[in-house]
Parts: C-alpha cells; structure tokens; sequence
C-alpha cells in the first residue's frame, strides 16, 4: 500500500531507470539504492501502520534492478560483490527496516544456491533467478524437523509447517527445507515455485515491528521435487562436503546486522531533523536557550549517539570487506579455521549494531521531546523493528562466542546460527 506521493515516485524513478545505464560500480549501486529510499521514506510510517503486504515495495527492489545486484551480468545482474549487496541492504533499511531485512535475506538465499548446489545445480540455478529477476523467500526454520521430505523414487515429497517463512507470500521462488524421513538430522533444501499449489501461507504475521516482512507461517502439503533439484545431491547421493559448505550463516548473520545499522541510522537522521525543525528548549533549567540545537543535554546525547552508530557501522563495513573477500575467492581455499575467524568478527559487528540500532532508537525520544510520540510520526517503528529483529537468535551468545575467542582463542563450530 503505496501513498499517491510515493507512487507517482516510484513510476518517475521507474522511467529514469528504463532510460539509464544500469549502474556498473558499486558507489553506483549505493546510489540507486539510495534513489529507492528517498521513495521508502515517503510514506515508511504509514505503510508500517497499515502493514499491508508489501507487494509494491518488492517490485520496487525489482525495478530497481537491486534483487539482481548479485547475479551475473551475463545474465542481466549486476556483477556485484557481497561487500555491495550489505551496503545496499542499510541503505534500504534507513527508511524501512522491514524492506532492509526482505533484501538482505533475498541476497542469503539467492547466494546459499551458489554454497549448497553442486556446480551444475548452482550455475542453472544463479541464470534462473537473475534471468527471472525473481525475489527469494525461506522456509526455513532448521532448530525444528517441522518438514518431512519423503523419498518417493525419483522424487523427495516435502510435508510439513514452518512457523516463520520471510517474505514467502510476496516471492517467486521459496526455499524449502526439510528433514529425510528416516534420517531426522539430514537436513535437505531444494528451491520451487512460489506457485506450487502446494504451498500456501498462513498470513499469521502479528508482531510489534519487522511488520512488513511478512514471515509469518507456511504451509507444504505434498510439495514433489525431482531428486536432481535437491542442493547438492547427484544420482540421489550427497556430493563431497567442505567447508565453503558451511559458509552459509556468517554472511546471512552479517546481513542482520547491516539491517541494525541502516535502522539506527535512518532514527538518527529522523531524530535530529526533528530536533531541527520541531523541538523546543526547555525554558526552567536555569541557563535558557533560544532553540534546542542549543542546548548543552541535546549535543551531547546526539554526540554519544553518532558515535556509537559510527563505531557500528564501521565494524560491519570492514567485516563485509572481509567476509567478501572470502565468498568470492575460490571455494577450495576456504578453511574451517577462516571460516571460524570470519564468524567471530561477525557476530562482534552484529551484537554492536544491535546494540547501537536499540540505544539510538530508544533515546530517540529524550532527544526530541514529548510531541515526536504522536502516533502521526510513527517514530516508535524504528524501536519496535530494532528490537524485534534482534531477538532472531540471543545476543548473548554472540558475545560469548567473542569472548571465547578473546580469552581462549577458540572459534566457534559451525551451526544454524554461526
């Protein structure tokens, strides 16, 4: 659900971009990116409000030609790096953190074909998603063997509910995962058609924040996949495992983070605007100000704030570097120990993003006064989606994981969550 504002933008950026080269950089990626969260924040509050699905705001990242920022240009993609694609992801979610975290987990899953696939299976793969300009949904919850896949000869039949499923009902392509009947702990993953008429959604998504992201529950009911579309199986074996194969979860988890960051931004540009513009001094301290830009408590909780967002966003951006570096080298030269060394780093950049996103976006409104809590401004949206989102798994442990590393020099075992 689109205001007319943000619609008549999203169509005039539209024709911009049907006549424009399509950017070949990445600072000309971050600018289209940009481009698309000047239109997201035209009408972020209202959206949140309504928490209408968000059909338009996906053909927007479609349009935009972001949802192909990782595919081949051969293929009509933009030939980028991850190190590109987290950039991307906190720009979009400065202005809404629902349509930040529906990119960044689209770039997750379009990659973890390139990670779980044998060589064939990823190269069929990467050309048909980025050909079909398809957005990628999950359903995906591996703590639970809640998807029973039932081997039936040449084909795996996939049974089951998941509780969560991000972005599901606005995809065309939905990641399955499920268990072997048999075989409880081997997990399967192929990807299909949103449009099996197999798999419905539940339209149960009724949370505090992260409304937009519709990662409410799915359901599989018969769900027939030819064994040779099962990620890394030839001749219905399981082909030779390494550890690139266990580099799925870093580079998802750092994706989170950005998604934190790009939120406590985008609460910080939006509290001093206001401040700027609407707050007023406090006339009984003593030490009277024309204006509260003037005033000594706002400059400094302002100051304490760009800080701790700067430090954030500083640690995710050398981590993207890094991480990147390791996605796109060749896999065989991917070790278990960098593997474990890149994981750390990673929730270090994720537990500080998360920390930062929840004090910017609660001490938001000591900052701006009693009147930015109306609900018209629906400034609370950046608290709610901060804090939601960081309870996707417990920021303890990722500090632990740190900890362990720091003291003991340990690296964490590749898990569902590291």
């Amino acid at each position: 659900m689109q205001s007319f504002k943000a619609e008549q933008a999203r169509i005039q950026a539209n024709k911009r971009w049907e006549e424009e080269p399509k950017p070949n950089t990445p600072s000309g990626w971050v600018k289209r990116a940009r481009e698309v969260t000047a239109i997201l924040k035209l009408d972020a509050a209202e959206r949140d409000a309504a928490g209408k699905t968000p059909f338009a705001e996906v053909q927007l990242l479609k349009d935009a030609g972001l949802v192909n920022l990782l595919g081949p240009r051969e293929f009509g993609g933009g030939g980028e790096t991850w190190q590109t694609s987290y950039k991307v992801t906190t720009e979009i979610a400065k202005a809404d953190g629902s349509i930040g975290h529906l990119i960044g987990n689209h770039y997750s899953w379009f990659w973890s074909s390139q990670i779980l696939g044998t060589p064939l299976q990823a190269r069929r793969w990467l050309r048909e998603f980025t050909e079909g300009n398809y957005y990628l949904g999950g359903a995906v919850n591996p703590r639970n063997a809640d998807m029973i896949a039932r081997d039936e000869g040449d084909s795996l039949v996939f049974n089951g509910d998941k509780f969560f499923s991000t972005g599901g009902v606005i995809s065309d392509v939905t990641v399955l995962e499920g268990v072997l009947e048999d075989e409880a702990k081997t997990h399967v993953f192929a990807y299909v058609s949103t449009k099996d008429p197999g798999i419905s959604f539940k339209g149960d998504w009724d949370v505090i924040g992260q409304r937009l992201t519709e990662s409410g529950g799915c359901v599989i009911r018969n769900v027939r996949v030819s064994w040779e579309h099962i990620a890394g199986y030839e001749n219905k074996e399981l082909t030779p495992r390494d550890a690139y194969h266990d580099f799925i979860l870093p580079p998802v988890q750092l994706q989170f983070a950005a998604v934190h960051v790009g939120v406590g931004i985008g609460a910080l540009e939006a509290a001093t605007e206001y401040t700027r513009t609407r707050t007023r001094a406090w006339p009984y301290g003593g030490d009277d100000k024309a204006k509260a830009t003037d005033e000594w408590y706002i400059r400094e909780g302002y100051g304490r704030l760009q800080a701790s967002l700067w430090a954030a966003e500083a640690l995710v951006d050398r981590t993207a570097e890094r991480i990147s570096k390791l996605i796109h080298a060749p896999r065989e030269e991917l070790t278990q120990e960098a593997r474990g060394e890149i994981a750390v780093q990673v929730a270090a950049s994720k537990a500080t993003a998360i920390e930062a996103a929840i004090t910017v976006s609660s001490k938001f409104f000591e900052l701006t006064g009693a009147s930015s809590g109306l609900s018209k401004y629906g400034f609370d949206r950046f608290w709610r989606n901060t804090r939601l989102h960081s309870l996707h798994d417990p920021i303890a442990y990722k500090f632990r994981e740190v900890g362990s590393w720091a003291l003991l020099g340990e690296i964490p075992e590749p898990s569902w969550y590291t």
